[in-house]
């Protein structure tokens, strides 16, 4: 589980909680509070009640974490499909991935659409109407916070690189190398795998995104194994800004910025930072 930002002004500032890693899949189920013994009886509730309601919850949080795996499952199925440039097809899904889930497949297509374009940059497209055969091809338009990253314009690696950024900013400026890879394993990608999409995932967030100064990785002490912290590089600062990536973050939950008012007053402070003009240099003295 991620860290709240140290601000606490909303019970949602992390950037994806539990199985949020899709929108429109609920995170986990807030455990019984203001009560020492949740299990104990409550006045004038029968005891039968209680435990149903308690077995509905437990199935509820089954059903989502199993619809998270299988969106997993499909976002990987279509990458590794895409490969060949040949069309996949409908049939091909419900045979290797959705299998026994058919009657959720239009949730988990739209889920799995979702995280390719944000994460991926690839928009999934039918390739004729009513034709039951999908491509992959390359968001022709990336969303304006990706085209302010100019070093990586166009390529997929400029969504994980804004997910990362989004993950400190909300985390109060900085996470836990653990964490960002605890979150990462949920979209499919691991730290000592090779990614279809990302190549060498390891390398590209602690080597090359640190090298060309997006980000800043500092060792976190007193820590056994060896753990990092991650930070906004200077280069991140200057390319894209806090207000970009809340929004970007928004868009993901399909909500405002302002959803998140601590986050907001900060990028709304920095943007006024930004237009403000430097302070003009004093005239030589003759």
């Amino acid at each position: 589980m991620l860290q709240k930002t140290r601000s606490r002004s909303h019970p949602d500032a992390q950037l994806w909680s539990g199985s949020d890693c899709c929108p429109g899949v609920s995170g986990e189920i807030p455990r019984e509070t203001g009560h020492p013994d949740a299990s104990q009886d409550t006045p004038g509730v029968p005891r039968t009640s209680f435990r149903q309601a308690q077995a509905t919850s437990a199935t509820e949080l089954q059903a989502e974490k199993h619809l998270e795996l299988k969106v997993a499952e499909l976002v990987q199925f279509l990458l590794i499909k895409d490969q060949r440039k040949i069309p996949i097809k409908r049939s091909g899904i419900l045979k290797h991935v959705v299998r026994d889930c058919k009657d959720v497949f239009p949730d988990l297509l739209k889920l799995a659409a979702e995280r390719l374009r944000y994460v991926f940059g690839y928009k999934l497209v039918e390739l004729e109407p009513k034709s039951n055969a999908y491509i992959l091809i390359n968001a022709l338009e990336p969303m304006e916070e990706d085209c302010e990253l100019r070093g990586y314009q166009g390529t997929p690696t400029t969504g994980l690189l804004m997910i990362i950024l989004g993950l400190i900013f909300m985390n109060g400026h900085s996470i836990p190398e653990n964490d960002v890879w605890d979150f990462l394993r949920r979209l499919g990608v691991y730290p000592t795998k090779k990614h279809s999409v990302f190549g060498d995932p390891k390398k590209l967030i602690t080597e090359d995104f640190v090298r060309q100064r997006y980000l800043e990785s500092r060792r976190i002490p007193h820590t056994d194994p060896v753990d990092c912290e991650l930070q906004w590089g200077p280069r991140a600062n200057l390319e894209t800004s806090k207000m970009k990536v809340l929004k970007f973050v928004a868009k993901i939950h399909n909500q405002e910025p302002t959803d998140w008012p601590t986050q907001y007053c900060e990028a709304l402070a920095d943007e006024q930072l930004r237009v403000r003009p430097e302070p003009s240099s004093p005239a030589p003295t003759p």
